[in-house]
């Protein structure tokens, strides 16, 4: 057996190996139409759903291949862990045989040690840090530029580098003071903010796990949580939130303390604290206490806590280690070209849920380690007023799941229908110019001699004053992961010249491992590997697909408390298993096919992934707003639709009236409905005859007869969060969508000797 790396450390640290990986199948990268959004009417009114992330520009760094050669120079190892900003070239003995016990690559064990993926070049290679060495850097070079920055009433408040350190410290010390013990949760439930930043710092500097609860959870999922991290402290938004806990707080042994941090109190009770009291604490208390555990720290321990959410039983706590944050924020950044503070600082909007992944690496990490600063945005800004925060902020980079973008596109859509027909023609014209120059671009990996006149044109008369509209004239990087894109939001924002990179990743990775760069982008790719990281296609098929697994830095120690679902994430040489279909191209492109248990196996054995075909009956159909492809074992497809309509802005429910857009579409189809309960369940014969035809234009491209749509139905409601058919992140929740439409599932399926139903016909092939 080869080992990949050690590096030892001082006696607090421990050892650090990897055993080599199968190097088969590797694939390791380093490098490296529509109705219109009218243009001066979408610069005027533009209150589209939007978000913030990260950069890119793109300088890939080679890197050397995973099994080099062992050197045998133990006396070359550093006695301290390093920083990031050390030249360090980790050298690895060829024997296992050492004086100190070596952990493992994973651990269920909150108090466990793992061993680092470390490599030996490149950004593998980078010597490993905590938070508080990560942090204390960013203190001392960007001590004083802007790092948070939030809105009371009409007032900017922020605070620098060195003030945010200070304040973590202090809340380390309250925690500390209040209870906290390590290797013990700090539980956070509530909206963005500084507050929740601080929090989550400062429980990781206590010595305990920082933990983000969702907010969209009920009582009993949040005692869940608590519980399952044994939760000393909870901090809270508001008294909303705080209902939630006092009803499970008998429930929860280890609860010690909860600080809510906004709104004043409703009501005093013992060990419920304001901010500002809970600030208090920790003010006047000697360094000395936290100082010591902040020493006893190691890269290789956990800190933070990332509960998946659930969508097929109890979520599980993704345990990440200093180093998994520290190395992704590094990586990311580098790999991006984030600009340092020093030079230009980087500006990102926060405002997705902060118990995910994506939001955590973009919002606090990364920004932190380039020295950029972060901006709240209002708790209702997926209700209208993140586009008014994005204006005022003006971020440079920006991160939206999937349906923020889909959100924005709707508007711009229904507000480009209602200009005049001049300006529409002006909008068709520009689109066309701008989807061909950027594909012309994309394919030329981002490198024009010069761009073409009618593309500088468009850019003067729309693309600049969409852009402003959306608040984003400044911003360089656009990003969209955690859910799939359709082709045809992707085309939308392309040609109004507004490329939307995706990247991929998951909890378990710390977020990212494969990003799209603006010299490095193909539509529906999700881009290339981080460097330092590696890709395995794991069995694949004669077309390369195969189930996509991870190595590297950012994969995470284990699942706490359940080792045997650790075994099944990670194999027996420590490669995380992704649990998503994909393939790679021959220029280092990965791009996600399906997921294998998402898979629909047909009576006939056929294996159909869902969500192309879901996809493509949106794109054919623009009424439709979710489609639910059915059909494991089972005789044939069938699938569940719903229309797009208004939401509830104070719920986020969806209500019956439909969206002008699809308002605007009945009408050119000669339908006259306002409302989804004119249409579900075939209710309008030309709306039906409509998604028909969409339909069969589906299955006319279909592979094979298996892969045919042959019944459908309209549901009588969209899927949401609040409904439960969606996830925080908006991921279709298929086992639940089973489960309360059960009744139209089986209807599908009670007649069989002919694939038709009442309501649609198969057309022949």
């Amino acid at each position: 057996m080869h080992l990949i790396v050690c590096e030892p450390a001082a006696m607090s640290t421990v050892v650090v190996m990897d055993p080599a990986r199968d190097a088969s199948n590797l694939q390791s990268s380093c490098g490296t139409g529509d109705s219109i959004a009218s243009l001066d009417e979408v610069t005027m009114d533009s209150t589209a759903n939007e978000s913030s992330e990260e950069e890119s520009a793109g300088e890939r760094e080679a890197e050397t291949g995973a099994n080099t050669e062992l050197t045998n120079n133990p006396t070359d190892i550093p006695t301290e862990w390093p920083t990031h900003t050390q030249s360090v070239s980790a050298q690895r003995p060829d024997s296992l045989s050492l004086a100190v016990a070596k952990p493992d690559l994973w651990t269920s064990s909150g108090d466990g040690e793992v061993r680092l993926r470390m490599g030996e070049s490149g950004f593998a290679s980078e010597p490993p840090l905590t938070v508080d060495q990560m942090f204390k850097t960013a203190v001392e070079r960007f001590g004083s530029y802007t790092a948070l920055g939030w809105k009371e009433g009409e007032q900017t408040k922020t605070i620098n580098y060195q003030e945010y350190y200070q304040a973590c410290r202090t809340a380390a010390k309250s925690f500390l003071k209040l209870g906290l013990e390590r290797y013990h949760g700090v539980g956070i439930l509530g909206f963005n903010s500084a507050e929740w930043f601080i929090s989550d710092i400062a429980a990781i500097l206590a010595g305990g796990f920082a933990v983000g609860i969702y907010t969209t959870n009920s009582p009993d999922a949040c005692q869940y949580v608590a519980e399952n991290c044994k939760a000393n402290i909870i901090v809270v938004e508001n008294h909303k939130q705080l209902q939630k806990i006092l009803q499970v707080q008998d429930k929860l042994p280890h609860l010690k303390a909860i600080i809510q941090y906004k709104d004043a109190l409703k009501e005093k009770r013992p060990n419920l604290y304001t901010w500002t009291e809970f600030m208090e604490l920790g003010r006047d208390e000697p360094d000395t206490k936290l100082d010591d555990i902040i020493t006893l720290q190691k890269p290789n321990q956990c800190c933070t806590l990332i509960y998946t959410s659930g969508t097929t039983g109890q979520p599980k706590g993704v345990m990440l280690s200093h180093d998994n944050l520290t190395w992704t924020a590094f990586a990311v950044g580098r790999y991006v070209r984030l600009a340092e503070a020093t030079k230009s600082q980087e500006i990102v909007v926060s405002y997705l849920p902060l118990s995910h992944i994506a939001a955590q690496m973009v919002d606090i990490w990364v920004t932190m380690k380039v020295g950029g600063a972060t901006y709240f945005a209002q708790p209702d800004a997926l209700k209208g007023s993140l586009v008014n925060t994005m204006r005022e902020v003006r971020p440079t980079a920006f991160m939206g799941v999937p349906r923020v973008w889909e959100k924005m596109q709707e508007k711009m859509k229904s507000v480009g229908a209602k200009s005049s027909t001049v300006r529409r023609k002006v909008a068709v014209w520009a689109k066309g110019v701008g989807l061909q120059t950027n594909l012309s671009k994309m394919n030329q990996n981002g490198a024009m001699a010069r761009m073409p006149m009618n593309y500088r044109l468009a850019k003067k008369l729309v693309f600049k004053k969409v852009r402003k509209a959306l608040g984003l004239d400044r911003c360089t990087k656009c990003y969209t992961g955690a859910a799939p894109i359709t082709k045809d939001t992707l085309e939308f924002f392309l040609s109004l010249d507004i490329p939307v990179y995706e990247l991929y990743g998951m909890s378990e990775s710390t977020g990212p491992h494969t990003i799209s760069l603006p010299d490095a982008f193909r539509l529906t790719s999700v881009g290339k590997l981080i460097p330092g990281c590696e890709t395995k296609i794991n069995n694949p098929d004669e077309e390369g697909n195969g189930e996509i697994c991870f190595w590297g830095r950012h994969v995470f120690m284990g699942y706490l408390n359940q080792a045997d679902k650790t075994e099944d994430a990670l194999d027996t040489e420590g490669w995380l298993h992704s649990g998503d279909l994909g393939k790679q191209d021959d220029n280092g492109f990965l791009f996600i096919t399906g997921r294998i248990k998402e898979l629909i196996i047909t009576a006939g054995g056929e294996n159909i992934p869902p969500v192309p075909i879901e996809d493509a009956v949106k794109e054919a159909v623009p009424l439709v707003s979710n489609a639910m492809l059915i059909g494991d074992k089972r005789k044939f497809l069938a699938m569940l639709l719903t229309i797009k309509c208004q939401v509830n802005g104070d719920t986020g429910a969806p209500e019956d009236e439909l969206m002008p857009e699809a308002v605007e579409l009945c009408r050119k189809l000669g339908s006259n409905a306002m409302r989804v309960s004119e249409i579900a369940g075939g209710r309008d014969p030309v709306i039906h005859a409509a998604i028909q035809e969409g339909i069969n234009r589906v299955n006319e491209k279909a592979t094979s007869n298996a892969q045919r749509i042959q019944k459908w139905t309209i549901l009588n409601q969209d899927f949401s969060i609040p409904g439960g058919e969606l996830g925080p992140t908006m991921k279709l929740k298929r086992p639940v969508v089973m489960k309360m439409y059960k009744e139209q599932v089986e209807n599908f399926y009670k007649e069989v000797v002919t694939p038709s139903t009442p309501d649609n016909s198969m057309p022949p092939k």
